[in-house]
């Protein structure tokens, strides 16, 4: 039980941490942690943390495909979050 709600405690923490308060960046990013992060594996979630520790506005970029990340770990995690928006 204890793990459990540790694990709760630090998804709800991720989901807070995706709110970035930016309406373009919001309805990519919550819509995915609530219907995706807990199904991916531990590589792809490490690697969703390192995107939502990246700067607003490369997000924005990212996300609006005005530029391309430069590491491909995050680059591809862009990629699937592109993708389950699309299909939304």
């Amino acid at each position: 039980m204890e793990n459990t709600e540790k694990t709760e405690r630090e998804f709800r923490r991720l989901l807070w941490h995706s709110r970035r308060g930016m309406l373009e960046l919001d309805v990519i990013l919550l819509p995915f942690t609530e219907k995706r992060y807990r199904d991916l594996s531990p590589e792809d979630q490490r690697d969703y943390h390192a995107l939502i520790n990246c700067e607003d506005q490369d997000l924005f970029n990212w996300f609006m495909e005005k530029a391309v990340c430069p590491d491909p770990s995050i680059r591809r995690m862009v990629n699937l979050v592109l993708e389950h928006a699309r299909q939304g």
